[in-house]
């Protein structure tokens, strides 16, 4: 499984590490994002969303949850906070859409590991201060684990992201 850790130094930080995701994802890739209320999810699905080329904005789709946005490739935006099973994942066509045509990202998709697929990356994100976040990722299964390669490499250089540890880049 690769790892790394990054240290992002504001909003707009963040939203460039999803930013440059952007490029290298591709139609059936699956982020699983964490961490408590107000840590950044859906700051960095925006920064993603607009290197997709996503036109509108991009909110939490608590209340929807799922929102599907339409650029290079679709990108479904689930936030499953207010559920309370998984069962209620098949309302919503939830492996059918993670299968389709772009990418997923799923808010809270940790509340529910049965509905962890096998291939995605996992993302938490951790409140340091205010501004400041700790980003920790995981790809899990061969897919996940060379996205995860790839996309530490293309955060190297980003102002205000630092890289704080890696494992088997």
């Amino acid at each position: 499984m690769n790892r790394v850790s990054l240290t992002s130094s504001s909003e707009v930080s963040t939203q460039a590490v999803g930013s440059v995701l952007a490029p290298l994802a591709c139609a059936g890739d699956v982020l699983i994002l964490s961490g408590e209320l107000g840590a950044g999810k859906t700051q960095f699905t925006k920064g993603l969303a607009d290197g997709l080329g996503v036109l509108e904005p991009v909110t939490s789709p608590t209340f929807n949850i799922l929102l599907v946005h339409e650029g290079r490739i679709p990108l479904y935006h689930f936030d499953l906070y207010r559920l309370s099973s998984s069962e209620q994942l098949d309302d919503l066509d939830y492996w059918g859409v993670l299968e389709a045509d772009g990418i997923a990202v799923v808010e809270w998709g940790d509340r529910f590991p049965d509905a962890v697929p096998p291939e995605c990356v996992s993302l938490s994100i951790g409140i340091v201060s205010d501004d400041e976040r700790l980003l920790h990722v995981a790809g899990v299964g061969r897919r996940g684990e060379a996205l995860v390669h790839e996309w530490a490499r293309a955060c190297a250089d980003l102002p205000g992201v630092t890289i704080t540890a890696e494992d088997t880049l």
